[in-house]
């Protein structure tokens, strides 16, 4: 049970931080998108591909845990892009939006970052159980250290959306 929560706790702190960072960028410009925006949006998939690969060779995944770790891997990819886009949205509403407006999209990237925790964790289950000991040891103290990561930067706390959108990475396991 214990380990449960822990893991949930991490998952929830892993979506919150990639979710507000992590989005990838599409391989060409959406229609509007600025240069500074397209470069963001790319320094945040470079982000995400590095976090994945890091905790790849951190959790020493094997080649029969690759299925498992790659269906994780592409949640978290798919998780970033949503709350990219989410950012991206709320950011070029500017400062002209309603109290009401800004409650609501508020309201619609808290449902995303839950929605996408939920996939992350539908995700992770197959792969911990998969794991060795020594690997869940090794998984239960990276999302533990980056559940902690996110509460000393923030992650959590009221933040603007330009903040969050270009903070540290965030849906970390």
């Amino acid at each position: 049970m214990k380990k449960t929560l822990v893991a949930l706790a991490a998952s929830l702190a892993l979506s919150t931080a990639f979710a507000q960072s992590s989005a990838p960028a599409a391989t060409t410009a959406p229609a509007g998108a600025s240069a500074p925006d397209t470069a963001r949006g790319q320094a945040r998939e470079a982000r995400v591909e590095q976090r994945i690969s890091d905790l790849h060779a951190k959790l020493k995944i094997t080649p029969a845990q690759d299925e498992q770790w790659n269906k994780f891997a592409d949640v978290m990819r798919d998780n970033g892009h949503t709350m990219g886009e989410l950012y991206r949205q709320r950011m070029a509403l500017g400062t002209d939006t309603s109290a009401l407006d800004d409650m609501k999209q508020y309201a619609q990237i808290t449902q995303a970052q839950a929605d996408g925790t939920k996939r992350l964790v539908d995700a992770f289950e197959p792969l911990y159980a998969s794991l060795s000991p020594e690997q869940k040891k090794l998984a239960d103290a990276s999302f533990h250290q980056s559940a902690k990561r996110s509460e000393h930067k923030g992650h959590g706390a009221h933040r603007k959306a330009p903040d969050a959108a270009d903070g540290a990475s965030a849906t970390k396991p």
